[in-house]
């Protein structure tokens, strides 16, 4: 076929693609310099047509291939059109008929071409070309949409192709641009998958797989169901592969079934026994590859992610699964039977996530997390007695790692078994096999965490002494596994528990610093500093020994081997002048800040590990110092302002060379988007937010100090970074960020200053903007405390109008969108069955949209608290919101529409009366809520209509009283979950006759009923109002009171242990109670002696 362009131009694009194939970089360079500015700039029509003519005429297999390539490239390079002045890919810059010329002689191209390899290079172009059809809006001439209609013709033809590469090319296509298929025509395409499906190649069944999994997720949920039709031929593609032992085809079969029960589980539940049967064998035939083995756990491992129900249901599922992976998990330590390897490997950070072993340990751990302890515990621990004391060392350290794997997962129950778990895993660190030794170490390490408290507490007399003992192991390895063991018991242990083990514990850790290894140094300075952040103030006596140690580690030359030492000894010395505090340390406070600056001004390299360690290191000091550290703030804010203002690294990789090298490269994340990827460079931004965080420290601990450096730092790194949406976290650290400046600045100028004021105008704009902006969910409610909290900076009457109408704009487009959600969830939920759960996605926006409302409550308390009734008229605005959330099924949604109610009439008292008809049913229905929470808040608001709403509210306030009773007889009332209700109900009944007594018709009686519903030993913002009532009570000598003395005291002698009445109050009722002992004539002594001991000490101590 003549070609459709000039001889030269012809000539001078096959010149240009041999030199872009050359080996020589320079030469490349040249080239692709010349195809940016000669072709892709001036002719790209030409470009295209040239390639695509390559495609076609070249005998070059090579030749062919590498045009195909670049015509994918070139395409999707994206450029400001000229037309139309927005951002379009290059080839759909080109005219109409360009794009159509070049788009006949690619399918041409494909459905002629013999070689399999250059073929699906065409393939991949198409499938580029398509996307963009799909992704974007292109117009025919007559202004309907071009949709490339001539494509899926010839993909359907090219699927029914004699030869097998063609039909396999064809579902490349569909593959990688699903989008082509539309809604009309989805009979045909069902075909096709059919036939494709039951192909007698193996290949193409296997890239109709793929081509399946990547449209079927194109489908909405309602559309699915007519497909599930395939689900027996998928199963029936896998089995051949298995019994053919085709790992490679196996492994991306299953990849496309993985994809499949993602999306859809429940479409397998007709086939699913036999779907585990198959994936269980497939899981135990060690002739497959590792790789295949594993995508068959990852299956059966998605299900339990997606649909614990129906793997509950099968009968085989959990033991083969428990089974299988307990087997993966003793493909440990091939080729190296005394672990002379495993010691050798000093990166104990080293990756072996593809092995089998880690495999099956990460596949229990989901397993117990999604289907818990009663059902994974039985199975489990058929298996781990027998391995445990196995004569194989590989069963031994299987058993164990299950332990750890399954902790989290199963906590509840194993917690209440805890002697028998520990009985199996003690004596495991003194097992003959260091990998034994070391399983066993990790073990109590992740123990320490998922039971934290309890091991604490209960098992620390067995727990430390035997890891104590393991830091003296002869290996290095496991001595260094043995100290990380104790950072995770450490840290969740109170200083009194760890008292009498410092000596020993502490001789042994400084036994590792002499260590000849660095990475077991390193290990030992981290625990110490955990042990010295545990341990406060008892840590004093070793402090003499330890810091000497540790500034002489940091005088050492800064060699780059040394570097990480350094870092981790800068954070032990930071951590124990924490612990110790200023006093102790003395002069030693100065040196040690002379010693960090020192360090800092040797930092020449990027990758330095101290530079990041130094910031935190900082922090801590200026905790340590105080005031004292302001004169160093010069120093130490230059770097981290620095660090704090970085814009966003971020490349556009438009090519698979580019994509692969930042593959390679840490502190990069890759964001798909439109066939391209965006880099981030995400270790910038990991330095930006830590940068941020301790700003927010300096403003927090320096408060007047710091306020020289407030006025740049919320104009050039905390406003800007409240936007910054390449990186929550940044977002978020600058939120947290705001109200602390505003404190700082606050104390330095005072909060009426025009200073102050200036700083508060600028600051509340940019707030309240960010509150109408902000996409994420989890963000936004981070937001909202970032705004409550600076107006609480700002108190009284720090809103203008205009401040309270933007707000509520704001508020209400937040619950327009929430209630949108709510729907869709709903809409999903329905659409769900058989047990199948909501994925962990839709839990996690359930919780994300839970925490928002709570913040967003906050933010609405703050300004009715700072407002008081000129926030009124704005807040009106969403009545009707709340009429809509305080009758709904959703119990959230009544407790943030009760909350509310409560603070307008805490904070307006009786001009709230005006939106009784909104509030006085609500309460009542609130009191009687079956959600304890509710009910707390409910009777909050009637102890609140008391007290504030004056003559307006008495009568519903007396009226609340019969119902406020009720709360408090309610079975389990004093319950862990009921007895805030109960308590608030006891507190607003006191309420009610201390304030509205005269509404009342039958005060002592109700008094004496009232005595009944002490003490208030949970609820420190019930208690005040409760007691002081009882105090009145006792000062009146009432006989509710003077009949029931001996109860009254042990209710004031409950409340005092139990800490709800402190300061003030706690005085005022200790008088009260005095004189309450002396007129009834108690023996004080003798009511003591029937409380526990721990109260008797208490009170003892407030009584004198």
């Amino acid at each position: 076929m003549a070609s459709m362009l000039p001889p030269e131009v012809h000539a001078a694009l096959t010149q240009l693609l041999q030199v872009l194939q050359s080996p020589d970089n320079t030469t490349r360079g040249q080239g692709e310099r010349q195809l940016e500015s000669e072709w892709l700039e001036q002719r790209p029509d030409m470009l295209f047509m040239g390639l695509a003519e390559q495609m076609q005429g070249s005998q070059d297999d090579g030749m062919r291939a590498f045009a195909a390539v670049l015509f994918r490239r070139t395409s999707y390079k994206t450029t400001k059109d000229a037309v139309s002045g927005s951002m379009k890919e290059k080839f759909l810059q080109l005219n109409h008929a360009q794009r159509a010329a070049i788009r006949s002689m690619l399918l041409r191209c494909h459905a002629a071409e013999q070689a399999t390899n250059v073929r699906n290079k065409i393939a991949d172009a198409i499938a580029e070309v398509a996307r963009q059809y799909v992704e974007d809006e292109v117009l025919n001439p007559d202004g309907s949409r071009d949709t490339w209609p001539e494509l899926l013709a010839a993909l359907h033809h090219a699927s029914q192709s004699p030869d097998a590469g063609m039909r396999e090319s064809a579902f490349r296509i569909f593959e990688s641009a699903p989008g082509i298929i539309e809604r009309q025509h989805e009979a045909a395409v069902l075909d096709v998958f059919q036939r494709g499906l039951k192909d007698d190649a193996v290949e193409v069944r296997v890239a109709t797989m793929a081509a399946f999994s990547s449209f079927f997720q194109t489908l909405q949920k309602k559309y699915q169901q007519k497909y599930y039709a395939l689900i027996p031929d998928i199963l029936n593609t896998l089995l051949p592969l298995k019994e053919a032992s085709d790992s490679d085809n196996l492994t991306k079969a299953l990849m496309a079934v993985i994809e499949l029960a993602e999306l859809a589980s429940k479409m397998f539940k007709n086939v699913f026994s036999d779907l585990v049967q198959l994936s269980i064998s497939i899981i135990q035939d060690k002739e497959l590859d590792d790789q295949a083995r594993q995508n068959a756990l990852e299956l059966m491992a998605t299900f339990a992610d997606c649909n614990p129900a129906m793997c509950k249901k099968d009968p085989r599922y959990t033991s083969e699964m428990v089974t299988q992976c307990l087997s993966l998990m003793t493909d440990v330590g091939a080729d190296d039977e005394d672990a002379e390897e495993w010691q050798a490997q000093e990166d104990v950070e080293f990756d072996e996530s593809d092995s089998n072993h880690v495999a099956g340990e990460q596949t229990m751990d989901r397993l117990a997390n999604k289907l818990g302890g009663q059902v994974i515990l039985p199975p489990t621990f058929t298996w781990l007695p027998r391995m445990i004391t196995s004569g194989s060392w590989r069963d031994r350290h299987a058993a164990l790692m299950a332990i750890s794997a399954i902790s989290e997962g199963c906590q509840e129950l194993m917690e209440g078994e805890l002697d028998k778990v520990l009985d199996l895993v003690v004596p495991a660190l003194r097992d003959p096999h260091p990998r034994v030794r070391w399983a066993g170490c990790n073990a109590l390490g992740q123990m320490s965490t998922d039971f934290k408290g309890t091991m604490q507490s209960k098992y620390h007399q067995i727990v430390l002494p035997a890891l104590i003992t393991v830091l003296s192991a002869s290996e290095p390895r496991v001595q260094s596994h043995a100290a990380a063991a104790l950072v995770n018991f450490c840290e969740e242990a109170e200083k009194e528990t760890l008292e009498p083990y410092l000596d020993t514990l502490l001789q042994n850790l400084m036994q590792l610093l002499q260590s000849p290894k660095r990475f077991v140094q390193e290990q030992a300075l981290s625990t110490i500093a955990t042990v010295a952040d545990s341990a406060e103030s008892t840590f004093g006596k070793w402090y003499g020994q330890l810091m000497p140690l540790l500034f002489n580690v940091l005088q050492q030359p800064n060699e780059r081997e040394m570097r990480l030492l350094r870092a981790k000894a800068m954070e032990c010395a930071t951590l124990i002048a924490l612990a110790v505090g200023k006093e102790r340390m003395g002069q030693d406070a100065i040196t040690l800040v002379n010693v960090l600056g020192n360090v800092q001004s040797n930092i020449t390299d990027d990758d330095d590990p101290q530079e990041s360690y130094l910031l935190h290191c900082w922090g801590r000091m200026c905790r340590v110092l105080g005031q004292d550290f302001i004169p160093y703030l010069q120093a130490v804010m230059a770097p981290l302002l620095k660090l704090a203002q970085a814009k966003a690294d971020i490349q556009l990789l438009e090519n698979e060379d580019n994509v692969a090298q930042i593959e390679q490269e840490e502190g990069w994340e890759l964001v798909p988007l439109k066939g391209k990827y965006i880099g981030i460079k995400t270790s910038t931004l990991d330095d930006k937010f830590m940068a941020v965080e301790l700003i927010t420290v300096y403003a927090q601990h320096l408060q007047q100090g710091f306020a020289p450096y407030v006025i740049e730092i919320m104009e050039k790194v905390a406003i800007p970074g409240l936007a910054f949406f390449f990186h929550d976290p940044v977002r978020v650290a600058s939120a947290k960020a705001v109200p602390q400046l505003l404190g700082s600045y606050k104390a330095a100028y005072g909060v009426h200053s025009q200073e102050y004021l200036s700083l508060w105008k600028s600051t509340i704009e940019k707030v309240l903007e960010v509150l109408e902006t902000e996409p994420a969910i989890e963000t936004l409610a981070e937001m909202y405390q970032c705004f409550y909290e600076s107006v609480e900076v700002s108190g009284k009457d720090c809103l203008s109008n205009e401040h309270m109408a933007i707000f509520i704009t704001s508020a209400e487009s937040v619950l327009k969108d929430f209630q949108a959600r709510v729907k869709a969830r709903q809409d999903e939920a329905a659409e769900r069955e058989d047990g199948e759960e909501p994925d962990e996605e839709a839990q996690f926006a359930i919780e994300d949209d839970q925490t928002l409302l709570s913040d967003m409550n906050k933010a609405f308390h703050t300004v009715f608290k700072q407002q008081g009734q000129t926030f009124l008229p704005h807040w009106e605005r969403l009545l009707n919101y709340y009429d809509l959330f305080v009758s709904n099924h959703d119990d959230t949604q009544r407790q943030w529409a009760l909350c509310i109610l409560d603070d307008v009439l805490e904070f307006c008292g009786p001009a709230s009366w005006h939106y009784h008809a909104h509030i006085i049913q609500p309460l009542i229905d609130g009191m009687r809520d079956n959600a304890p929470a509710n009910r707390q808040a409910a009777c909050y608001g009637a102890g609140v209509a008391a007290h504030k709403g004056g003559d307006a509210w008495a009568d519903f306030a007396a009226a609340s009283l019969p119902i406020l009773f009720e709360v408090t007889q309610r079975p389990n009332a004093r319950g862990e979950e009921d007895a805030f209700a109960t308590e608030n109900a006891c507190a607003s009944i006191a309420k009610i006759l201390h304030f509205n007594n005269g509404k009342v018709g039958n005060v002592q009686e109700v008094v004496q009923h009232w005595v009944d519903t002490l003490p208030v030993v949970n609820d420190e913002e019930a208690a005040p109002y409760a007691y002081s009532f009882l105090a009145e009570l006792i000062e009146r000598q009432n006989p509710a009171v003077m009949n029931h003395a001996a109860r009254c005291f042990t209710f004031v002698a409950q409340a005092l242990e139990a800490e709800t009445l402190q300061g003030n109050m706690a005085q005022r009722i200790v008088g009260a109670a005095r004189k309450l002992v002396q007129i009834a004539g108690l023996d004080a002594d003798q009511l003591l002696a029937g409380l526990p001991p721990e109260t008797q000490q208490t009170v003892r101590a407030f009584f004198g």
